[in-house]
């Protein structure tokens, strides 16, 4: 039995009192426990695994309202919250470091500490430590990590070149200890996205190694090709059979948190969805979202759209359109929208992975010997696929349709939000746009991924917002990262003065992060 760190558990509690109203359930949280040995392994892993894809809780705040708007997934329906028009609110901000160093990283540091650097169990704890540090960086630039999990009073930061540059020895290893590993299922049904399989496991992994290598594709482009066609080469996502998604479930607060909060009926589906998936009479329109409850047709609402146009007749929450059937459906009496709080939660599917060897294929690289054009249409039809879309005609009349985005028919009268055809052309720079809009339509509802891939590509087109709040970012930019927290500020404030100096520029939301250069 090796000893639980009590700094992780002492910083937690500092964040806990800083986030009113979630202390309570942050004590039930396994960090809390001082000692760990093997019996509790499996459990550790499966709780990392809930919280660093962000778990009921923690939804709202650090998915819906923030990622999620700036992915322009979402638009909000109400006036209680001002993040659509980018004014942070300070508690949320310090959030993700909750779920990161709380609830994530101590577990998986548990599995480090009772387990051998060539296990199973560590190779895939080695996994979603790279899974929820790449998140959490791309989100703020530098952050804790190397000394993140021990016991020191003061974690200092590191550059984000330094964090993935380790992320991907751990993933590099991982997989070839599975490989190499005489043993087919760890952590068996306690492992929530795959039941212990490790093939499957190997192909997320390099998959996610994929999607970090075309993340420094601007900032580093010879590493990001070496460790492209690494992960490729080794075996990425081919089929949906290999897609990720973690079970939700009703015990301990563990439910769907997309479900828990539509229900709520606070946000809608945003104008720019609706140019796009309306223009291109996508049949997906239908799964991701609802016909509005009062119109029974389809209705997005413009991000950064002011307090009085959202109480506008118009904008309602019955006047827009609302999230799909999987997640919530209006009860039998038709009064209130219920939630599928048990729905599975999407993590990372091979649709993602076929669009990412489309964009390496234009750069040149070695994806497999396909053509760019034969990934990117295989993407398009593995995410039909994958959500429900099994129509071969179907499938084959969307990938050649010449449909354009179309003005939303919004309360702002928006005109199409871009002219990016499905159909492949013959123009490189079209050819980038098609492949990161038809990534950003197949990772809904994930939007800590599609904004971080809006911020490296500068695709989908987006709308620009009609009323910013944040000072530093008018209207007709889009904003950049998350600023560190006043939490953070007193709990490691010496060493948040040197991550801001890592950061390279203002400690705003304004600045770019590392790998995004232009």
């Amino acid at each position: 039995m090796k000893r639980y760190y009590s700094y992780i558990l002492s910083i937690g509690l500092l964040w806990a009192a800083a986030c009113t109203g979630d202390f309570e359930e942050i004590n039930t949280n396994p960090s809390k426990l001082t000692e760990a040995g093997a019996r509790e392994l499996p459990f550790m892993f499966s709780q990392a695994q809930s919280a660093s894809t962000i778990n009921r809780p923690y939804y709202q705040t650090i998915s819906i309202l923030m990622p999620d708007l700036y992915a322009q997934y979402y638009a909000l329906t109400t006036t209680s919250f001002t993040t659509d028009r980018y004014a942070l609110n300070d508690t949320w901000l310090s959030r993700p470091g909750i779920v990161t160093y709380v609830m994530t990283v101590p577990q998986l540091q548990a599995i480090f500490d009772n387990t051998e650097a060539s296990s199973g169990e560590h190779a895939l704890a080695n996994i979603m430590m790279a899974y929820a540090f790449h998140r959490y960086t791309d989100q703020f630039g530098p952050v804790p990590y190397f000394n993140a999990g021990t016991a020191e009073s003061s974690i200092p930061y590191d550059p984000q070149e330094a964090i993935y540059d380790d992320l991907f020895k751990r993933l590099d290893s991982a997989v070839v200890n599975l490989k190499n590993g005489d043993v087919s299922n760890v952590f068996g049904n306690q492992d929530l996205l795959y039941g212990g399989d490790v093939a499957k496991w190997i192909s997320f992994a390099n998959t996610l190694r994929l999607r970090m290598a075309m993340r420094i594709s601007k900032v580093d482009p010879g590493r990001a090709q070496q460790e492209a066609e690494a992960a490729v080469a080794s075996g990425v996502m081919m089929s949906n059979e290999e897609n990720a998604s973690i079970a939700r479930s009703l015990n301990g607060d563990d439910g769907n948190g997309l479900a828990f909060n539509a229900a709520n009926n606070e946000f809608s589906m945003s104008s720019t969805v609706a140019s796009y998936l309306k223009g291109y009479q996508d049949p997906r329109l239908a799964i991701y979202f609802q016909p509005a409850v009062a119109t029974r047709e389809f209705k997005g609402l413009r991000n950064g759209s002011s307090a009085t146009a959202i109480n506008s007749p118009g904008n309602r929450p019955n006047q827009t359109s609302n999230i799909g059937a999987k997640w919530v459906e209006r009860n039998t009496e038709g009064t209130a929208w219920v939630a599928h709080l048990e729905a599975r939660q999407e993590v990372m599917a091979a649709a993602e992975a076929y669009f990412l060897r489309a964009e390496g294929a234009l750069n040149g690289w070695n994806m497999g010997g396909g053509t760019a054009q034969e990934y990117y249409e295989e993407g398009v039809a593995l995410s039909l696929q994958q959500w429900g879309v099994t129509d071969e005609e179907t499938i084959q009349t969307y990938i050649r349709s010449d449909a354009l985005p179309i003005p939303p028919e919004d309360e702002a009268n928006s005109p199409a939000v871009a002219n990016t055809p499905i159909r492949w052309t013959n123009t490189e720079s079209t050819q980038r746009a098609q492949i990161a809009t038809q990534k950003w339509i197949a990772l809904f509802p994930d939007g800590v991924e599609a904004w971080a891939e809006f911020r490296r590509t500068g695709y989908p087109e987006m709308y620009p917002l009609l009323q910013s709040d944040n000072g530093d970012l008018p209207v007709g930019t889009f904003i950049n990262r998350l600023p560190y927290s006043s939490v953070e500020a007193s709990t490691n404030g010496e060493a948040l003065e040197e991550g801001r100096r890592l950061l390279g520029g203002p400690d705003n939301a304004a600045t770019r992060v590392w790998w995004d250069v232009d």
